[in-house]
């Protein structure tokens, strides 16, 4: 069973940056694709970023691409998320998740099957 733990979020004002974190229990960690959802109440989650096993391969959403950075540390089952030049629509709470079978970086949803708790960003104006 892998468990997952987001850490790095806050209040920040537009403008500036936070780096999230997620550190996964399980020693296979390294051999799947990771991705980064976000979601705000009434609304579905949705992707963030994404980056394969080996991190050769990153995709990212139109919204953040250019301003947030994904990058993974197999030795330490560490998953970041480098997050600049932030806005109020960037507020969400944040998930990190990894997927159940399959190496490569995907947005899609439902490829993933084991999630974190979720740490809160918000960004004011």
């Amino acid at each position: 069973q892998v468990q997952l733990v987001e850490s790095g979020g806050g209040l920040v004002q537009a403008g500036g940056s936070l780096r999230l974190s997620c550190a996964a229990s399980a020693r296979t960690f390294s051999k799947y694709g990771m991705g980064w959802f976000r979601q705000v109440p009434g609304k579905e989650r949705e992707f963030v970023a994404a980056i394969s096993w080996s991190g050769s391969s990153t995709v990212y959403a139109d919204s953040v691409k250019g301003r947030f950075t994904i990058s993974r540390d197999n030795a330490k089952n560490t998953l970041n998320l480098q997050m600049n030049s932030l806005n109020p629509e960037d507020t969400a709470a944040y998930y990190c998740a990894v997927r159940r079978v399959g190496t490569g970086a995907t947005k899609a949803r439902e490829e993933y099957g084991y999630w974190g708790q979720g740490t809160q960003v918000t960004v004011s104006s």
